[in-house]
């Protein structure tokens, strides 16, 4: 599929009466009618322009003509639509909003992209569009948005031309999300892709050696560091980070060598770092970090005067320049340098508890106790206990202190209110605000003649590369306040160390006459409310009034601490929280604040013209390299859009490479809410102000029963306020609960679940008859209503809905009436009853733009997403419900056919079988520890390192909060280690027991003892435990006993059987259709998941102890998706273990018993489970595929859900259907037509592709398969490659085939020469097996005896 811009030849006409209506204006003197229009070169030249060409197209010097044009575009396509009353066609809006992207006027491209999503149903087959939309979130550092888009793009057309730029940003957003292994993977599809794209290779690698850097893979990371400096030509800025990471990883990993050669090491390497780069700051700190370790204190002033030179805003600076006084017995000036610290950052945990230690060792514990207590309160704070406990031991001193002894004891400090004033930290705040000031009256009168930071318009090859620092106490913490770069250090009394006299007294005076008093606040919402009725005095006055208020905002969100725009809510998490104004060197300038005071849209009585310089002052530039403090982020806030961070202790680090254009600018999409949305009635954030730096938005309440915190915001921006009507509506029309109930979900999903499925599944889409999109937006009550609801006064003129109402002048704007078709997924709709002839016709000549991955859902639905939870939520008391068991008395039972119909039944998650092993007489001992010692004591074991823990709980290291991430560390070791450790575990734990009999009969108050070992257990340290787990028995001249075994089981739990899909793969997949076993001691945990691709398994407790089950139905998937998402986990990747309040809270029923030695689980198709052994035992399970409907199409939503996600599903579902239409009789119609569908689908492509090739002269050579070769997968993007295998030259020659799917392969090599095609398939065959696959009636089905539960072992 191609993608590209919106075709103007429809609207080419009403832009054609326009050039009339112009000439007739002349004659007329109506010269204003035909100020808006395009000739015919404009027209086509602007029918090329969209959203792939952002950061692409040069508008500044030669391309300035392109930007001419562009606001002449959008001011006549602003105009068509103010007088069609917003009745146009929705692609019109698309164009708009990339013509306002290229702009780099992020509002209005939202606004417009927003209406052409509420207007296009289909919108998502728009790749231009959703990289758009993309990009505007990504702007916003709405990273959940964001990310999503991107998805969807990369699924809808994998060749898109810009893939390369989508995986550096979605490695940048999932690097700051902490999911570093979809960042690695993200970054190494980038790295292999030979399109342009923001960032260079080197830099793309440098944030590889980041990655693991920051998962403290030291070794990893030095050696990654260490071969790009060997690079030839390596730009000078990327050679100063590269070692500036190098010195300050030698200066604080013990693993990387002794102390002394660490820190001679690093400080080689920081010296370095400033021969590259002499101006950064960041290495000026760090090397004075270094110096003071050994003790040359006078270096390390010198560098810390360097780098408050360079960066002066440096809390961290600033805190150790205090550690260096106070170790040189110079106290006041330690308080000062702390104080400028806490100024800086007022999270700085470090700062406040050396601030704190300083009040202390002058005997006044009352400022010390102050001082601690703002420690505890910062998030960056890692002994809180420890603190607590000094701020009792000081409180209570003070209580047997005799009453007046402190106010007559001479102080020698002042105390932490005085030292605000103190000279250096009050000419740093004066000069901070002085410096915010002239920037933004500088950047008002010149707001282009600084080079911006970002995704710029300068081409490619011009750019250069900013590089930022993110200092490792920046983790958890807040934003800071006013983190301005200067050139100047601050000033001090004559008698300090700092000789520096720079005065700016007249700042203060200036900046405080911009106040409006209360009295003036209310005439000025006096005027605004009678605006129509006022006279020329009275407008004047109004304009003024207005234009101090705006300039008194800007000033207000310079000296507020904490004023962040929000977007997590009450969750917080990291990089959702926006970087205050106060950040280092990224904002030269603050936006312009549009809102009036209570939050209504301003009205400019100038005109439009104003109001559009008013936004356009919100556009921040940024240049040149700049280094950021410490607490100036908070860990994941994204710096300049491309962000990452630096695991380190003291004064970690993260590194952002961007090219010199506009990625993003770190502004908040959502305006910060009076509340968090949980507190808000049905989630509704309520609009409360904006976050400094913040473009000042009027943003519609945000509202999500589903996300929550993460909901797609709504803005409303124009340089027209009619236009803005038009385009969203009138924010102070909306009010309260109505607001929520318009859903403002800029990215919602139309697919709605559907009896508990998903609306974009094989079965509610896989027919002969396509099911109208439209039909899948009209929700119950109970579901999120979509952007086109009937409900929704989103879109409305005059009170009427845009797209019902009928336009006056509709014949005059036929805007777009035919749809475009190069740039929007080519759909064909080929009937399942087709004949392999009909298919094939159909599919000659479409060419390349036929061509895609074989997405097996059907054209026309969208991209998968997750089920949103059911409706009506369960009663609070139907939130355990009892588990369904079966009980077995004897074989017969257990080959009773409802047993089978029941554990299969969708109704029933899990299914606990009592009693199998006794009724079929299983030797369970054949897997126990002893034996599996005896029969291959040297067999590898995989062995997960956890914290013992309470089963129904998880906490974090510490003890201090439960948590959902559950981490575990990997190694291996053998059958017969592991049984040691087991039986070793065991004897230790008799040993404990005996010792707990023993202090119970010394101690009487049992409960008391009881009591406190479950407080200690519950607030560690936890004790650490070895799992032994993926214990592959698939040899079966190893493991013959035990697997014959198995064969006693009835047929539909069997490892292999005919009614077992997985049993027709025709290759084995470990632990799938193979058994696996797993060893444990208690508390052995198994994480919250899913099975592979939703399939069934069967889980048979060997014994001696218990194993504990918590077990949620697969129509919760999507809610436990989104508590992973607001935990920072990948809910297919990540290990999590949830929270069982939480899943409370949200409704979610939890299915929770005891497996006992013997009981068999079955594990319907989807279920999601977690598991924990109680007591020592072992457990043997595998993957079982029932011939159901429900399982198959389950398995096929999450092989594309896993495609979304770039995950590799296990189950190569394409093979798979293939191998089912050549050896099973199907007499289920939903079954059938599912997977008839699919062989339809990919003989399509087959076909296609095979045109396109042999249209392109490229050979496709026959290869054939063997009869147990695996389904082949892309050694680059992971996905399932069919028939038509891509094989560079080499691999081909030497006989490896490392296979590409043909995407990948473009991305190498655009015309595929260093590439082969190699078939495997003869078209002949598949094109019988299709034809032949049919529907069988069940009559004949037990004919022919082809029922699975007639085959017997």
């Amino acid at each position: 599929m191609k993608a590209c811009g919106v075709s103007l030849a429809t609207a080419a006409a009403a832009f054609g009466d326009e050039e009339k209506k112009m000439a007739a204006g002349k004659e007329s003197g109506e010269s204003k009618e035909g100020s808006c229009s395009l000739t015919a070169e404009e027209r086509e030249a602007l029918g090329g322009l969209d959203s792939r060409l952002f950061g692409f197209v040069s508008l500044h010097e030669d391309g300035a003509r392109t930007k001419t044009l562009l606001g002449k575009a959008v001011r006549c396509y602003e105009s068509l639509i103010l007088k069609a009353e917003g009745k146009v066609e929705s692609d019109f809006f698309c164009q708009l909003g990339h013509f306002n992207l290229l702009l780099e006027d992020y509002p209005k491209a939202l606004s417009a992209y927003q209406r052409y999503y509420s207007l296009q149903t289909d919108y998502w087959k728009n790749a231009a569009f959703l990289y758009g939309l993309g990009l505007v979130y990504f702007y916003y550092n709405a990273f959940h948005w964001a990310i999503k888009a991107f998805q969807e793009v990369l699924y809808v057309d994998p060749s898109f031309c810009r893939a390369k730029e989508i995986h550096l940003r979605l490695g940048l957003m999932f690097k700051v999300n902490t999911d570093y292994e979809s960042s690695l993977k993200h970054f190494q599809l980038a790295l292999m892709d030979c399109n342009p794209c923001t960032l260079s290779s080197v830099e793309i690698q440098f944030h590889i050696a980041h990655l693991y850097e920051t998962q403290r893979k030291y070794h990893s990371a030095k050696e990654a560091y260490e071969q790009l400096l060997q690079t030839e030509n390596l730009p000078a800025k990327v050679k100063a980070i590269v070692l500036q990471q190098l010195g300050w990883m030698h200066h604080n990993v013990d693993l990387l060598g002794d102390r002394a050669s660490k820190e001679s090491y690093a400080i080689q390497y920081l010296q370095k770092s400033l021969e590259a780069d002499p101006n950064s700051g960041q290495s000026w700190y760090f090397l004075g970090r270094c110096y003071s370790s050994i003790g040359k204190v006078q270096d390390a002033f010198i560098s810390y005067r360097q780098s408050i030179d360079k960066s002066e805003a440096s809390a961290d600076t600033w805190c150790s320049i205090g550690v260096l006084y106070q170790q040189q017995n110079q106290p006041m000036d330690a308080l000062q340098a702390y104080i400028c610290a806490v100024q800086l950052d007022h999270g700085h945990a470090a700062a406040w508890m050396d601030l704190g230690t300083l009040y202390e060792s002058c005997n006044q514990p009352q400022d010390a106790i102050k001082c601690y207590l703002n420690a505890t309160r910062s998030k960056s704070c890692s002994n809180t206990s420890t603190l607590a406990g000094r701020i009792k031991y000081l409180q209570a001193q003070l209580c047997n202190l005799p009453q007046g002894s402190l106010q007559n004891k001479t102080k020698l400090l002042p105390s932490i209110e005085e030292a605000w004033s103190l000279p250096i930290p009050a000419e740093l705040t004066s000069r901070q605000g002085a410096m915010n000031t002239a920037q933004q009256a500088y950047k008002a009168h010149h707001p282009n003649t600084e080079p911006v930071l970002g995704l710029s318009q300068i081409p490619l090859s011009q750019q250069s590369l900013p590089v930022h620092m993110i200092t490792s106490s920046q983790v958890d913490g807040p934003s800071s306040p006013a983190k301005k770069k200067r050139t100047s250090s601050p000033t001090k009394n004559s008698s300090e160390n700092w000789n520096r006299t720079v005065s700016h007294t007249s700042v203060p005076q200036q900046i405080r006459s911009w106040y409006l008093t209360p009295q003036k606040l209310q005439h000025l919402e006096q005027l605004r409310a009678n605006r129509d009725n006022l006279n020329e005095a009275q407008k004047r006055t109004l304009e003024q009034l207005e234009s101090q208020f705006v300039l008194m905002q800007q000033q207000n969100l310079l000296s507020l601490p904490h004023n962040c725009a929000n977007l997590t809510s009450s969750t917080e998490e990291p990089w959702r929280k926006q970087l205050s104004n106060s950040t280092q060197g990224l904002h030269k300038g603050q936006s312009s604040h549009l809102a009036g005071p209570n939050d209504e849209h301003p009205s400019f009585s100038t005109g439009p013209a104003q109001y559009l310089q008013a936004a356009s002052t919100a556009i921040q530039k940024q240049a040149g390299l700049r280094t950021l403090p410490s607490h100036s982020v908070t860990q994941g806030a994204a710096l300049n859009h491309l962000s990452s961070h630096i695991p380190t202790s003291g004064g970690q680090q993260g590194i952002t490479f961007t090219k010199e254009s506009k990625l993003s600018g770190n502004r908040s999409l959502v305006p910060e809410t009076s509340r968090h949305v949980e507190d808000t009635p049905n989630g509704c954030a309520g609009v409360k102000g904006l976050s400094n730096h913040v473009q000042q938005l009027v943003a519609e309440p945000v509202c999500s029963p589903k996300h929550g915190d993460s909901t797609s915001p709504n803005v409303q921006i124009s340089d027209n306020p009619q236009i803005s009507a038009l385009l969203i509506g009138k924010a102070n029309d909306i009010g309260g609960r109505e607001a929520c109930d318009k859903v403002n979900h800029f990215h919602p999903t139309i697919c709605t679940k559907t009896n508990n499925s998903v609306a974009s599944s094989p079965s509610s889409v896989i027919s002969t008859a396509t099911p109208s999109p439209k039909s899948t937006e009209q929700t119950a009550t109970h579901s999120v209503p979509s952007l086109n609801s009937p409900h929704s006064r989103l879109y409305t003129v005059n009170g009427e809905s845009l797209e019902n109402s009928k336009s006056s002048i509709k014949a005059e704007l036929a805007i777009i009436s035919q749809k475009p078709g190069t740039h929007i997924i080519p759909s064909m709709s080929v009937s399942i009853c087709s004949s392999s002839a009909e298919v094939l016709k159909a599919c000659r000549n479409l060419g390349k733009n036929g061509l895609s991955n074989s997405h097996i859902l059907l054209d026309k639905c969208p991209p998968p997403r997750p089920p949103t939870s059911p409706y009506p939520p369960l009663p609070k008391d139907k939130l355990n419900p009892p588990t369904p068991s079966i009980y077995l008395e004897n074989k017969r039972d257990a080959f009773f056919p409802p047993l089978h119909q029941f554990c299969t039944n969708p109704k029933n998650p899990v299914t606990v079988i009592r009693g199998l092993a006794g009724a079929l007489k299983l030797d369970l001992g054949l897997f126990s520890t002893k034996t599996l010692v005896e029969a291959n004591n040297e067999h590898t074991v995989e062995v997960r390192t956890q914290l013992l823990q309470p089963a129904d709980e998880n906490w974090d290291p510490t003890g201090t909060k439960k948590i959902w991430r559950c981490e575990s560390n990997r190694s291996h070791t053998t059958i017969a280690k592991y049984a040691q450790y087991q039986a070793s575990s065991f004897q230790e734990s008799l040993r404990e027991e005996n010792e707990k009999r023993t202090q119970h009969k010394e101690y009487s108050d049992t409960e008391s003892l009881s009591s406190d070992s479950s407080g200690r257990r519950r607030k560690g340290p936890f004790k650490t435990i070895k799992f032994g787990t993926n214990i592959d028995l698939s040899d079966d001249k190893k493991w013959k006993l035990q697997l014959h075994e198995l064969t006693k089981l009835p047929a539909f739990v069997r490892v292999v059987s005919a009614g077992n899909l997985l049993s027709h793969l025709g290759h084995t997949v470990l632990g799938m259709n193979t058994v696996q076993l797993y060893m444990k001691v208690p508390g052995s945990r198994t994480p919250g998941h899913q099975e592979n691709n939703n399939f069934c398994s069967v889980n048979i407790n060997i014994g001696p102890g218990d194993c504990e089950w918590f077990v949620v139905p697969e129509d919760y998937w999507g809610v436990l998706n989104d508590f992973c998402e607001k935990n920072n986990l990948n809910f297919l990747m990540s290990s999590w273990w949830p929270n069982l309040e939480d899943l409370y809270e949200a409704n979610v029923p939890v299915y929770r018993f005891i497996q006992r030695p013997g009981d068999l689980v079955w594990i319907n198709a989807g279920t999601v489970h977690w598991v924990q052994a109680v007591g020592w035992c072992n457990n043997i399970a595998w993957n079982v595929g029932p011939l159901t409907a429900c399982q198959y199409k389950l398995a096929v939503e999450r092989y594309e859900w896993n495609k979304l996600q770039s995950v590799k599903s296990v189950v190569p579902m394409v093979h798979l259907s293939w191998n089912m239409a050549r050896n099973i009789k199907v007499s289920d119609p939903k079954l059938f037509e599912m997977i008839k569908y699919c062989l339809l689908k990919i003989l399509k492509q087959c076909q296609t592709l095979r045109e396109a090739l042999i249209t392109a002269g490229k050979e496709v050579i026959w290869h054939g398969r063997t009869n147990d070769e695996p389904a082949h997968y892309c050694s680059i993007c992971e996905v399932e490659v069919f028939d038509l295998l891509f094989v560079t030259n080499e691999s081909n020659s030497q006989k490896t085939y490392i296979v590409h799917c043909q995407d990948c392969a473009r991305k190498t090599s655009g015309t595929l020469d260093n590439f082969v095609v190699l078939e495997q398939y003869k078209m002949e065959d598949l094109i019988q097996v299709y034809d032949q696959f049919t529907l069988v009636s069940e009559f004949n089905m037990l004919l022919h005896c082809h029922h699975p539960l007639d085959i017997m072992p």
